[in-house]
């Protein structure tokens, strides 16, 4: 399909500038450049500094391996034999000049950063056969799905850097939900091919992608498939994430845009020493699961300075789901966040749903959310397990927030919350007994935020049987239609907070115990709905 066409031309002209080409030569390496230390200042909790990963001077164009820049032929095998290359040398860049790039799959090496110049522009082939069904695991579950287009398994010390554009042909993967297009835009998209599902109400690149559908129960993830042909029959509904990242160690994205991804942009899962810097990431905002960075079980992360404007979640932090993240037992953990700007998503910044290894020491600092359908937004539901601790936010500026600058939600039903707003979700009100399939969400603090333009300024929707504990919020600042609910709490202060609603209690509880507001105290609203009114 080419309806990317114009999208291509605007990040070329949004990034400029020229570049000549390469061949091998000695380079700088990066030492010279601007530590990270300064990020580390504040943080509440013990962790090890950061540095980029250093790469030998040594410089390998993917001309000298046969590639041409001209939007047509197939790279694939340049690109790679480019990067096996200079990794078997002992490793350095591997450049990408300025051109249209046209590629299937690429490996990235221990020891090889892959290097974007500017107006470099490297498209991936929306031929879903290129990519072949692997072992992996995905949204918190070990699966199958297709080779993603850029990838790195077990290896150290690799980077892609630079400022050119990564086009992962996302529109040729992904489903598009009628709702989410003008009558105009989803003609348009009828009319291109693929097919329709017999509601008519969701468009499928193919039949392949709708038969898929019909059999993942679980999410995006197909259940009680036994062959490798029931595998095969439905490849192209195993939307591949953009960059995958697996079991791998100091590891650094800088300066480079990732746009129109088949699935999430970036997992690093299972990853320690993670840095990703100046990155931009463009995903239409009614593409499915397009979330901007999925950080999965990893050890040790800083994001900082990113741009996001994504069509699900843009900063999520997750630790696999159910059983196979109880097995894998690995946390997220020691991650520092900090001066991000999120233009749309479902969420800024995202804990959950898939927790169940648990998520600690987490420092979120001087992010910008304008218009994402929820600011702060922590998310499980009971059977996913895992521990939530250990939380601490600052000086976060929203404006335009469709949902809740601050949601916790432990009944996530798997949609969006302006999903669930839109269908009246019900709350289950039954008490089960507390066991390890009962999620925990504890121990988190959040200073300085301010919302302009949102509808309800908090929501806690905790667990009869497992309430959200000690939240301390102080000088927070929200204009809203209505006020904070917060249900199923105990221990939750909120001091120095200004809400403003249009209608109703600026605060009202429901089932907390413990709750302090402005100074007052409210030691338990024995079942009642109590409205504070000052």
């Amino acid at each position: 399909m080419k309806r990317n066409i114009v999208g291509f031309l605007f990040y070329a002209l949004l990034i400029g500038g020229s570049l000549t080409s390469f061949t091998l030569k000695a380079t700088n390496n990066t030492s010279a450049e601007q530590s990270f230390a300064s990020y580390y200042d504040g943080v509440p909790f013990k962790t090890e500094i950061l540095n980029r990963p250093q790469f030998p001077d040594r410089t390998l164009s993917i001309t000298s391996t046969g590639a041409v820049g001209d939007g047509l032929t197939d790279n694939t095998d340049a690109i790679n034999q480019a990067i096996k290359q200079i990794a078997e040398l002992g490793g350095g860049k591997v450049v990408i000049p300025a051109g249209v790039w046209s590629t299937g799959p690429i490996r990235l090496l221990s020891n090889v950063n892959l290097h974007a110049e500017v107006n470099a522009i490297i498209v991936f082939n929306p031929d879903h056969t290129l990519y072949p069904i692997i072992e992996t695991s995905f949204e918190g579950l070990n699966t199958r799905r297709s080779t993603s287009p850029i990838y790195a398994k077990n290896e150290q010390n690799i980077a892609i850097t630079g400022e050119g554009v990564f086009d992962g042909s996302g529109d040729a993967w992904r489903f598009v939900k009628k709702e989410k297009l003008t009558t105009s835009q989803w003609n348009t998209l009828i009319n291109s091919g693929g097919v329709v599902n017999e509601k008519k109400d969701a468009w499928y690149p193919s039949e392949e992608s709708l038969r898929g559908h019909r059999v993942s129960d679980m999410f995006n993830n197909p259940q009680n498939l036994e062959t490798d042909a029931e595998w095969e029959a439905i490849h192209h509904w195993l939307r591949p994430v953009f960059v995958s990242l697996v079991g791998c160690k100091n590891v650094l994205l800088e300066g480079v845009t990732f746009r129109n991804s088949p699935c999430w942009s970036i997992h690093p899962l299972s990853c320690e020493n993670f840095i990703m810097n100046r990155v931009r990431i463009f995903n239409p905002w009614y593409s499915q699961n397009g979330d901007g960075l999925d950080l999965e079980s990893c050890n040790k992360a800083l994001i900082i300075n990113n741009l996001f404007d994504v069509g699900d979640d843009a900063m999520c932090i997750k630790s696999g789901k159910d059983k196979d993240g109880w097995d894998r037992n690995e946390p997220c953990r020691n991650v520092i966040i900090r001066n991000n700007t999120v233009l749309h998503g479902h969420g800024g910044f995202v804990v959950g749903s898939e927790m169940s290894g648990g998520v600690n020491n987490i420092y979120v600092k001087d992010c910008s959310f304008l218009g994402t359908d929820v600011g702060l937004r922590f998310k499980s539901t009971r059977g996913r397990g895992g521990l939530v601790e250990n939380i601490w936010i600052e000086d976060i500026q929203m404006i335009d927030i469709p949902t809740e600058p601050l949601l916790f939600d432990l009944f996530y039903s798997g949609k969006s919350a302006m999903e669930d707003l839109q269908d009246g979700k019900e709350v289950d009100t039954r008490i089960p007994e507390v066991t390890k399939e009962t999620p925990s969400f504890q121990n988190i603090f959040i200073k300085r935020v301010t919302c302009k333009n949102a509808r309800r300024a908090m929501y806690f929707n905790g667990l009869p049987e497992m309430k959200i504990k000690n939240v301390q919020i102080e000088d927070v600042h929200i204009s809203s239609k209505f006020g904070a609910e917060i249900i199923h709490a105990e221990d939750v202060s909120l001091q120095g907070v200004k809400i403003i609603p249009e209608t109703g209690s600026p605060v009202i509880l429901k089932h907390t115990s413990n709750i302090t507001v402005n100074n007052r105290k409210f030691p338990d609203t024995k079942n009642k709905e109590l409205n504070i009114k000052d």
